[in-house]
C-alpha cells in the first residue's frame, strides 16, 4: 500500500472541507480544486472569468510547488466551468501557464462551483523518483 502524505502551502488557499490541498502517493500528486480565492483573504477575486482563472493556475502552481514539482510535471487536469461559453478564454489563460507538452485535460460545464466560482480546476502531477 502507498504511504500517502498530505501537502499544504499557505501560498495557496487553506481548504474550506475536510480534504488537503494535494496528496502525495508514491510518485504521483493529486491536487484537490483550486477555485479563485485569495490566499490572504480567502475570497473570490473580481473581474470575471479571466481574473479568476488566472488566480485558479497561480493556486495550483502554488500547490504544485510545495509537492517539489512544477507546472512542467502536470500530467492530468479537469476543469469545471459553470459556462462552457468561457471555455476559449480558459483555454487561452491556460496556454500561458503550460508548455507542449501539453498535460491531459478533460473540461466539463456544472451547474454550480463553492463561493460562486465560475472556474474550478483538479490535476494530476508526476513527481520525481
Amino acid at each position: 500500500m502507498a504511504k500517502i502524505q498530505p501537502v499544504n502551502t499557505p501560498h495557496a488557499p487553506k481548504a474550506i472541507g475536510p480534504y488537503s490541498q494535494a496528496v502525495k502517493a508514491g510518485n504521483l500528486a493529486f491536487l484537490s480544486g483550486q477555485i479563485p480565492l485569495q490566499p490572504d483573504t480567502m475570497e473570490i477575486v473580481d473581474g470575471g472569468i479571466e481574473a479568476q482563472a488566472n488566480q485558479v493556475f497561480k493556486n495550483l502552481s502554488a500547490v504544485i510547488e510545495a509537492t517539489g514539482a512544477t507546472l512542467a510535471d502536470v500530467v492530468k487536469l479537469t476543469i469545471y466551468l459553470t459556462d462552457l461559453s468561457e471555455f476559449p478564454r480558459v483555454n487561452d489563460i491556460m496556454a500561458s501557464y503550460f508548455e507542449e507538452p501539453y498535460p491531459a485535460r478533460a473540461t466539463v460545464e456544472v451547474s454550480a462551483l463553492p463561493k460562486g466560482a465560475l472556474v474550478e480546476v483538479d490535476a494530476v502531477v508526476a513527481l520525481g523518483d
